[in-house]
């Protein structure tokens, strides 16, 4: 680890955010390429490893967002968490708004929303995950752009840490989008290139985020907290119903407690 940390402290933090977002793609192309290898996944490990996704995301947003975002903002009292909760309303606003207008289909494929499209239902699907890859890839963006930007609280190892939970979380996201369409019939190459395809907007988003960051420094407890809220409106609006539509919801609660702690403590302990 120390041995990575050094590399990125080495390199610019725009590419540091590139290279940071490119590992969590390539995480969710990891998830994908298990379609070469099963054309089913029972439900059950489903519901357990998206629980865990919701898990990540809720602790990444506090642990590696917001609570940054709050210390590094000037004054006191309401005025020192204003930043943060403005921040927090716009990206979970930005996520609601995505959410009315772009098409996209829920794993299920039953819950089709958005703008009515013709669109094929594999394009929906991978729509939805791109829609969660959006704010993941934004958040490690922004932090490294912090660290461009001689933030003190925004550091290298909390960067990283933050890239590794993203990816940990992407394992199952690239699984989820690449089963579906092979029990659909899709063959095993398109189903993986579609499922890995889910997070190609990440290393983009990141390194969008990283340049808004470095040369609007002020913008960064509001980058922050954006990228917060856009997250949680992902885990509560999409990511946690999914795992209550069977009878696995006490599996999805155990995955989501474990996806927390493990981004909690790995924050903690590296970031």
């Amino acid at each position: 680890m120390n041995a990575i940390i050094h590399y990125f402290e080495n390199i610019s933090p725009i590419l540091g955010a590139l290279y940071a977002t490119i590992f969590t793609w390539l995480v969710t192309a990891l998830g994908a390429s298990f379609v070469f290898f099963f054309k089913e996944l029972n439900r059950k490990w489903l519901d357990g490893m998206l629980g865990f996704t919701g898990g990540v995301m809720i602790a990444a947003s506090y642990w590696s967002l917001l609570a940054p975002a709050i210390e590094m903002s000037q004054g006191s009292g309401f005025m020192k968490v204003l930043p943060a909760a403005s921040g927090f309303v716009l990206g979970a606003l930005f996520l609601f708004f995505l959410d009315k207008v772009l098409p996209h289909l829920h794993i299920n494929f039953q819950e089709a929303e958005g703008v009515p499209s013709g669109w094929h239902k594999t394009t929906l699907l991978v729509l939805a995950i791109t829609l969660h890859n959006i704010p993941e890839g934004l958040a490690v963006g922004v932090l490294f752009g912090g660290v461009a930007a001689g933030i003190p609280e925004a550091t290298i190892p909390a960067a990283i840490t933050l890239a590794i939970g993203i990816g940990l979380q992407n394992f199952p996201e690239g699984i989820a989008v690449a089963m579906p369409l092979r029990r659909m019939g899709m063959s095993r190459k398109k189903s993986f290139l579609y499922g890995q395809a889910s997070a190609m907007v990440e290393p983009i988003a990141g390194v969008l985020g990283a340049f808004a960051v470095t040369f609007f420094t002020p913008i960064l407890p509001y980058a922050l907290a954006f990228a917060a809220g856009a997250m949680i409106f992902v885990v509560v609006e999409e990511v946690i119903p999914e795992t209550q539509l069977d009878n696995h919801t006490d599996i999805a609660t155990l995955g989501f407690i474990g996806g927390f702690l493990i981004m909690m403590t790995l924050d903690v302990a590296l970031g």
